[in-house]
Parts: C-alpha cells; structure tokens; sequence
C-alpha cells in the first residue's frame, strides 16, 4: 500500500527510476573530458615519436606530436562555443573548398610546369579554399534555420517572426496613459522598446513652465514606472541616436526603419507618416474606436444634452466613452435627459460622431398627456365655478318662495297640515 501511494504521488512512477532516468539524461562530468584531451595529448606525443616525421629525431618529433595536439585542443574549446548552424555551414563551405581545390589540382597536373612549383600551388589551393569555405560557412550557417522545414502532423507550428517585433512607444502614447491598461491585458506580445530621445522628450515636457504641459510629461513618467512594474513585460531602454535628423517624430521613423520595429502612437501626423513609409503603426486611438458599441440608424437612445450644437436648433452630448452625439431639435432642452432615435453615424479620422433626433413617438405621447391633463384641469375649474354659481342661484330662489308664503299668510307648514 505504501509503494502504491508513493507511486501514485509521484505520478505513477517509483523514485528509484525517476533517479535512474536523471542519471541518464545528466550530461557527463568534466573529469571525463580531460582525460579524453589527455588521451589525444598522449596518442599525438607518441605517434610522432615512433615515426619520427620530417626526418626528426625522437624528442623534436615528440614536441611536433605535442604542437599538434595542442591546436586540437584550442580548436576544440573554440568550437564549443559556436552554434550547431555555424558548424554545419562551416562543415558544409569547407567540403566544397576541398572539392575546389581537387579541380585546381586536376588543371594544374596536367600542366607542364616543374614539380616544386605545382605542389606549391596545390597546397597553398587546398589551405587558402579549405579555410575560406570553412569561414564562410560559419558566418553563413545562421541562414539554415531560417529554412522551413515541413512539420509533422503533431508537431505545431512555430510562432511568426512578425509577431515578435519590437513595439516603439512614442511621447504621445505614453501621455495618454491607455498603454499601461493594454499591457496589463497582455494583448501586446513581444518587447517594448522606449528610445532613449523620446525620454529625453518626455522629461523636457514634464520640466516645461506651462503648467499643463508639466501636468501631461509628470503622467508619462509615472505610466512608464507603471509599465517597469508589470510582471512579465519586457520594456528596453533603447540607446540608438539618429545622427543629422532633429525631430523626434522624423527619429521615431528612422530607427523603426532600421530595425524593422512598430511604433506605437496616438499622434495623427506620425500615424500618417509611417504608413506612407510602409511602416506598421499601433494607433491607440483606432483601436478604442474599434471597440466602441456599434450604433446603426433608427436604434433608441437615452442621453443627456449637455451644450449647444453649431445649428441653431442643435443640442450635444457624450456617451460615455466620450463619443460625440449632435441631436436636431435638442437645443431648449439643455440639462436634460431626452430619448432620441439614431438617424445616421459618421466615422472620422478623429472618432466616431453620432446624429439623432427626438424620439417622435415619445414626444407626441408626452403631448398628448399634457394636453388630457390641462383639459382635466381646465374641467375641475369650470365645475367647481358652476356649483358656486348654482348654490348661489338656489338661495334667492328659496327666499322668494318664503316671501311669497308670507304675503299669503301661510307657512309651508301649515299648507302641509291642511
């Protein structure tokens, strides 16, 4: 029971093979290179001292076997440090050297010059080839990942390159303070790169005399240190100077050129600029107008008519993500609550403008009560005005009849007993 709850606790499998398992797959320890590089030190020394090699004697072959062994040995450490892509491009460029050098030492036999100098040109072929295609291969081996290599049908398929661009952020963007709701979002993947001149803009702006431009560059700074903070994003301080160009807008551009980065930007101007230079822009603003509630034509709403519109008959007001809306017919009611049917929207490089009117339906019902309502209070006046009247009517009437009975000399009474 104990084995089965150890077994189920580690995953189903016992501690003594995940141990074993580890053994395995643990790279082998130091110790065990250096006697291999002892080994070929050894091997070298005493190959050159038993065939003793240009006609040495036994100790000078021993000390060339030991010139060998050491250039290995420096070789070695080298290319331990080189990319699996750089040695396969060097393997690759020094083979077709080789191969370059045995045709230019197949032309060269078959020439009639002297001995000597055709095995000079032979070996000074094989060495320069040799080597250049070896160079050339390891600075070139970096090409070979970026060949597309057909995936199996479980295997996935790798990330794009484009979506891990750099994202530079602009002054603007980082005024606006939105950018730091999208990181938290994680909807921006890759890095964030600020370039150190928008900095430096940025601080003049928080340092300005006009008090609202020190207020704008203060919150700039703080939405930076807010985006420092974030767990998980990756923000660069970038140090890249754009010599001979003066405007931060016209810098912005230059090093997204170079680097192949997005500008991340609320400016309009800059906006345009990049586009028209083919470079991709992150505008803050198109994407909150993306996400805005879709309005269509004839659909009711309720707002509050806030100011005057241009026309004379116009009122405005604002939802609450700030968009615009201009309702004909709404200028008397100011301050006001009113119901209106959406008659058109426009869409603008700026936002997004809504039109309506006054909701008729509503307004010819709201009408129509007041209208019962002034004609029932109209009513009640004229009915309490006619009872005064009639009691007062009433009155003279009963006294004439007690007149008229008191010159007959008989009283009601006495008709009634007679």
């Amino acid at each position: 029971m104990n084995a089965v709850r150890s077994q189920q606790a580690g995953g189903g499998v016992p501690e003594s093979q995940n141990v074993h398992a580890a053994t395995q797959n643990s790279p082998a320890p130091a110790w065990e290179f250096w006697v291999l590089r002892l080994a070929l030190v050894g091997a070298s020394i005493a190959a050159c001292y038993a065939l003793h090699p240009f006609g040495l004697g036994a100790l000078p072959a021993a000390g060339v076997g030991f010139f060998v062994a050491m250039i290995v040995l420096l070789a070695e450490l080298r290319l331990r440090r080189a990319e699996i892509s750089g040695l396969m491009g060097g393997a690759v460029g020094l083979v077709l050297g080789l191969l370059a050098s045995l045709l230019i030492t197949l032309v060269i036999a078959r020439t009639s010059g002297p001995e000597p100098t055709k095995s000079f040109f032979e070996f000074i072929s094989l060495l320069s080839l040799g080597f250049l295609g070896f160079v050339l291969g390891m600075h070139r081996g970096r090409e070979f990942g970026a060949i597309a290599l057909p995936l199996s049908a479980g295997d996935a398929a790798p990330p794009p390159a484009a979506s891990l661009q750099m994202k530079l952020l602009d002054t603007s963007v980082l005024i606006d303070g939105r950018i730091a709701d999208i990181c938290e979002t994680h909807f921006l993947d890759g890095s964030l790169g600020l370039p150190r001149f928008v900095l430096h803009e940025l601080q003049m702006v928080a340092d300005s005399s006009d008090g609202l431009k020190r207020q704008r560059g203060r919150r700039g700074l703080e939405v930076l240190q807010r985006l420092q903070k974030m767990p998980g994003l990756d923000l660069r301080l970038l140090d890249d100077e754009i010599s001979g160009v003066a405007a931060v807008d016209q810098k912005l551009v230059e090093l997204a050129q170079r680097t192949g980065s997005k500008i991340v930007t609320n400016d309009f101007n800059l906006n345009k600029v990049a586009r028209v230079q083919n470079i991709s822009v992150l505008n803050i603003n198109e994407l909150a107008n993306a996400l805005k509630p879709a309005v269509l034509p004839g659909e009711p709403m309720r707002v509050l008519i806030l100011r005057e519109g241009k026309e004379p008959t116009q009122g405005v007001a604002y939802l609450d993500d700030g968009t615009m809306v201009v309702v004909d017919g709404a200028r008397r009611l100011i301050n006001r609550t009113v119901d209106i049917l959406v008659t058109s929207v426009h869409q603008t490089p700026a936002g997004k403008m809504i039109f309506g009117r006054i909701e008729e339906q509503r307004s010819d019902s709201g009408s129509v009560r007041a209208a019962a309502a002034t004609a029932g209070a109209s009513s009640s006046r004229s009915e309490s005005s006619n009872g005064t009247n009639g009691h007062a009517s009433r009155q003279p009437r009963a006294e004439s009849s007690r007149s008229m009975d008191s010159s007959t000399g008989v009283t009601q009474s006495d008709s009634d007993f007679a």
